[in-house]
């Protein structure tokens, strides 16, 4: 199957962003207020977790009223400065049962996230959930 083709332009020293005509995406290694590409996978891991997780709790026909995602992870100290460990928590907000949460969070590591299941097998890959 085929993908959309992306595109990013230099704007000088580590800044890059889409050009027009493509989703709107900036990356800089060197300023903390964008997303270095790093911090961009992680995102894209968070937001396609999370969209999994609240489709498959609404298809459950759950009550679920908020949802937020958090990253933690570790990066190793030599080239290529990869992710060696990860750790994703979903903070779940509404009437929703436990086994229902740690279900759509399995079903989206193991079978539906593409994010999660295009990285390395060897990462320490962790998940936590509260509900509230």
């Amino acid at each position: 199957m085929s993908v959309p083709p992306l595109s990013l332009e230099w704007h000088g020293d580590f800044k890059f962003s889409s050009p027009a005509g493509f989703p709107s995406i900036q990356l800089d290694s060197g300023d903390p207020n964008v997303p270095s590409p790093m911090q961009a996978l992680a995102y894209g891991l968070m937001g396609c977790m999370a969209i999994d997780v609240a489709m498959i709790l609404q298809k459950g026909r759950h009550d679920l009223k908020a949802l937020s995602v958090h990253f933690e992870g570790d990066r190793a100290e030599t080239q290529p400065k990869r992710y060696t460990r990860l750790h994703v928590r979903f903070d779940v907000t509404g009437a929703v049962p436990e086994e229902a949460v740690a279900r759509a969070i399995k079903l989206s590591h193991e079978t539906y996230c593409s994010v999660s299941n295009s990285l390395r097998q060897d990462i320490d890959f962790t998940t936590s959930y509260t509900i509230r």
